[in-house]
């Protein structure tokens, strides 16, 4: 028999799975509150775009409140860390105890299966300069692309790479090293045995069968419930591969077939997952945040159409550049362009948009206090308000004149 769930309750499932609606307690807490939400989350999505603060740093700040990004940054490059950078979905920092369950994908890679077409067809026709690039990072020890002797230049642009560039980013892939520091937000290389701890590396590697299983069940805690494609999208998993896994897990009892309202596939629910009567949030959003980063499931779920800007040209963006959405109780309420400004030590807000049938008055106030919030733990003084609209001109007059 099939369950059935309403769409509100699917929306508090996943809020609470996603770690929303406790106490903001990061100041208060250490490494091992925030181990344990990365370990909720499964992973933390990078991305390079830093108009307000690197992605990876803000799922924490949205559940946990200001907390030291150092802390995060010892998790992941540390000597002891406790968190690694791999594809998980796309490029993520993930608890080291992932690492065996990933093995699988990393053979795969070796053999060109899983990966950018162009990296495999190079990786096939370079094995030679594939050898020496390894050899050299093994004998120097950490490098980036550009400390390579032979390592090229690339062309200019997102996809420009050098020879060394695509050499490094192909053994990435295939597990031959891993990301031992970051300069800026440039990947420097070394061998996973000199970077990871011994025991994640020498741990059992599970069957390609059972970690498929493993990454759909992290999947299923971290979402709550979710369609078949949300939990593979998750990790990034194959069509087949999840259908034979889902089969499986449901024949274990290890996860329950629902219906949710409204959506037109069948979702799977996590056995252990919370449904709060309420939820009681309010969080601004990464755009590659787990909560939204599938798009068509944010819009299933809280019925808010939601696309990146970034690439768009300035004259077709609807909303801004780095939309934030605004998570406030069980619903997105709100989006805002959000931009650091360093030099004049200002969080700006060039645009601010209410979703349709929401009152701006009490969502300006508790904007304010999340902008303040934030200014404060990105370092900026000011906090300033542009645009127009009810919630722009709700925003100025509660936020004040700034200083």
């Amino acid at each position: 028999m099939r369950d059935k769930l309403s769409l509100k309750a699917a929306r508090r499932i996943a809020l609470a799975a996603q770690g929303f609606g406790g106490e903001r307690v990061a100041e208060h807490s250490g490494f091992a509150q925030m181990r344990r939400m990365v370990e909720r989350l499964g992973l933390l999505q990078i991305d390079s775009v830093n108009v307000l603060v690197r992605s990876h740093y803000l799922p924490l700040y949205s559940r946990l409140g200001p907390y030291p990004t150092a802390r995060l940054d010892a998790a992941a490059l540390g000597r002891k860390r406790n968190l690694f950078e791999y594809w998980g979905h796309e490029a993520s920092l993930l608890p080291v105890a992932t690492y065996p369950l990933l093995r699988w994908r990393m053979e795969r890679a070796k053999q060109g299966v899983g990966i950018y077409g162009g990296l495999a067809r190079f990786a096939r026709e370079q094995r030679p300069f594939l050898d020496a690039v390894l050899a050299e990072i093994r004998a120097r020890g950490p490098l980036s692309a550009g400390e390579l002797t032979d390592g090229g230049r690339g062309e200019g642009g997102w996809w420009g790479w050098s020879d060394g560039k695509s050499a490094v980013e192909y053994l990435f892939w295939a597990g031959e090293v891993t990301t031992a520091e970051r300069r800026g937000f440039e990947r420097v290389y070394d061998l996973p045995e000199r970077v990871l701890p011994h025991e994640v590396l020498a741990a059992p590697v599970p069957t390609v069968e059972e970690a498929q299983r493993q990454l759909l069940l992290i999947s299923a805690r971290a979402l709550g419930v979710g369609t078949e494609f949300d939990l593979r999208d998750y990790f990034r998993l194959e069509v087949a591969d999840t259908k034979a896994r889902l089969a499986e897990l449901v024949e274990a009892g290890a996860l329950v077939p629902v219906n949710v309202e409204g959506w037109r596939n069948p979702a799977y629910l996590d056995p252990n997952a919370r449904i709060p009567r309420r939820i009681e949030a309010h969080a601004l959003l990464s755009p590659f945040d787990s909560l939204i980063f599938e798009r068509a499931r944010t819009e299933r779920l809280f019925e808010f159409h939601y696309r990146l800007a970034f690439y768009t040209p300035a004259d077709k963006r609807s909303h801004g550049y780095y939309v934030m959405p605004f998570l406030m109780g069980d619903r997105l309420v709100a989006r805002l362009d959000m931009k650091a400004e360093r030099a004049a030590s200002t969080l700006s807000v060039p645009a601010a948009h209410l979703e349709d049938g929401i009152a701006p008055g009490p969502v300006a106030e508790a904007l304010a206090s999340e902008l303040r919030l934030l200014a404060g733990w990105l370092g900026l003084e000011k906090v300033r308000i542009g645009g127009e609209g009810d919630l722009a001109g709700a925003l100025k007059e509660a936020v004040g004149p700034s200083a």
